[in-house]
């Protein structure tokens, strides 16, 4: 019988209880935040006399039409070609900047929303790069990239390079020893993409769309940007603006309930179609096979990848070129802009460590469930620790952000909430990625130690310190690289309780461009996504050593 599979003893269930007790106490803190902004919105509710059924109009109907109609099309835009992409990868494992070429695509996943909406104006928009050759092309001024097309330009930018690296994990876990079989048995392209390697793409088809469709479906920051007006708004963006501009509480309730059940009902389809809601994205190494290529499928997949890799890279290039024409030397010179970044960096360590202690609280506690009810179902509790953290995925930032922000103004100011806020919701949202970074090393660690551990009455603290914390260094430091650069570009929650006390730089990136500074604005952005790349990399670097 596995160690896993025995009930502890009576000693053993005492030290457990600690860590249980520690992963209740984190459950309770995230039901709080989730169900305070619940309560919120059922207080408005019940007090609105009627004003929250009124909002149930004709828009909100056209606002849901359009959230779910751009969420399609991103989804199609970006998952097609995908399939096409990855396979052109599988099918070439072995050539000059392919590593490179997978590293960049890796970088739209650390990107804030805010500096990849930027990077698409910067090459796409009315002054934008392209814009003397769209002009010429179309013979009348060009109008810049806004709307639902840019909406799409940007989705597709982020969501693209996602899916072709999920689907080609999916392709580079066919066995070797079939593609051999393929290349001796003379398989050309079409019998190769029949036989072997639609049946692996098919199987991860479901999930890949449906993880795009949600992420699509809880955009904010590059709808608000790029939107372009009315016609173009989302739900969130709909709350964002019922809140801070119209302060219409009831429009920001009925908004915000069907947000929820939207998000919800996408959650619990990608749940049984058996989805990573975090999206995981690691690629092995490119294991050596036999492929028959001839050299029309050669020259038709170079030319996929080279304009891919020009599509990913365009708005980077973008992004660093406007951002050096910024006066930077002024820009770091403003006190503005210093308080702004060492505020997003407060911010952002706070989340990153609040966003650790969380997960390690639940990690332990459902390790110590697993091994205190031996053989039996698990408990609700150990299920709670379990998947809790990543239910929070169902409630998008802004959305408890809405519901606190209701909430509050019976209080106080709610401003002055801005920093208990930002730092709450985005450890929170970071916790299903510091989770899954830290739990395999706390599991494998507690298989090997837990009976030393009792044997020789090692508990609390001391165990911490001598037995857990050098197997989870690592993975812990992984996790604290990825919650901070989650945090510092995050825009959901500040955009709602910023103020002219508490600005993060993506805050004030935002109002320099609300006010034409597009400069500035370009210069924040350069500094901002190096910051966060810069994080990210970090993380991943410690991701690799661990394994």
């Amino acid at each position: 019988m596995a160690f896993g599979d025995e009930p502890l003893s009576r000693s053993s269930m005492i030290v457990a209880d600690r860590r249980i007790a520690f992963g209740r106490i984190a459950l309770f803190l995230v039901a709080l935040l989730v169900g305070g902004a619940f309560a919120g919105l059922a207080i408005e509710a019940t007090g609105s006399s009627g004003g929250a059924l009124e909002a149930f109009d004709d828009y909100l109907l056209r606002i849901a039409r359009f959230t779910l109609w751009q969420a399609l099309l991103s989804t199609l835009l970006s998952v097609l070609p995908a399939v096409l992409l990855a396979r052109a990868l599988a099918r070439h494992p072995a050539f000059p900047g392919r590593a490179f070429l997978l590293r960049l695509f890796a970088v739209p996943l650390a990107l804030p929303a805010i500096v990849a909406a930027l990077g698409v104006l910067a090459l796409y928009g009315r002054a934008g790069f392209f814009a003397p050759v769209f002009t010429a092309l179309s013979g009348e001024r060009w109008p810049g990239i806004y709307g639902l097309s840019g909406i799409l330009v940007a989705h597709v930018f982020f969501n693209l390079p996602l899916a072709a690296r999920l689907f080609l994990n999916a392709l580079e876990s066919i066995p070797a020893d079939q593609w051999r079989l393929a290349a001796q048995l003379g398989m050309g392209a079409r019998a190769s993409f029949r036989f072997l390697e639609w049946p692996a793409m098919r199987a991860a088809l479901p999930g890949i769309a449906g993880l795009v469709f949600m992420l699509c479906v809880t955009s904010f920051t590059i709808v608000l940007l790029l939107g372009g007006g009315p016609r173009a708004t989302t739900l969130e963006v709909a709350i964002y603006q019922a809140l801070r501009f119209d302060f219409d509480p009831a429009r920001a309730l009925a908004l915000t309930l069907v947000q929820v059940l939207l998000a919800g009902s996408i959650v619990v389809a990608l749940t049984r179609l058996g989805a990573s809601l975090t999206g995981d994205a690691n690629l092995p190494v490119a294991p050596r096979r036999m492929v028959w290529r001839s050299m029309s499928e050669t020259i038709f997949n170079t030319a996929l990848i080279l304009a891919s890799f020009l599509f990913v890279a365009g708005p980077m290039a973008a992004t660093v070129i406007a951002g050096l024409q910024a006066e930077l030397g002024r820009l770091v010179a403003e006190e503005a802009v210093r308080e702004a970044a060492m505020t997003s960096l407060v911010f952002a360590a706070l989340s990153a460590a609040l966003c650790l202690l969380l997960s390690l609280a639940l990690v332990a506690a459902r390790r110590a469930l697993e091994m205190q009810r031996g053989a039996l179902s698990p408990s609700f509790l150990e299920r709670a620790a379990d998947s809790g953290a990543a239910m929070v995925l169902i409630v998008p930032p802004l959305v408890i952000g809405a519901g606190w922000f209701i909430l509050l103004r019976h209080v106080g100011d709610v401003f002055s909430f801005a920093p208990v806020m930002v730092v709450t919701v985005n450890a929170v949202m970071a916790m299903p990625f510091a989770i899954r970074s830290i739990r395999p090393a706390y599991d494998a660690a507690s298989a090997r130690h837990e009976r030393l551990c009792l044997a020789l009455g090692i508990s609390g603290w001391n165990r911490f310190r001598l037995v857990d914390w050098p197997a989870l260094r690592r993975p812990a430091a992984t996790a604290l690289a990825f919650a901070m650069a989650l945090s510092f570009g995050d825009l959901g929650v500040i955009a709602l309780f910023g103020s002219d006390q508490v600005q993060t730089l993506p805050y004030l990136l935002l109002q320099r461009m609300g006010s034409y500074r597009t400069e500035d604005a370009a210069g924040l952005a350069l500094f901002l996504g190096l910051l966060c790349l810069a994080l990210m990399f970090l993380a991943d670097r410690l991701g690799k050593e661990t394994e």
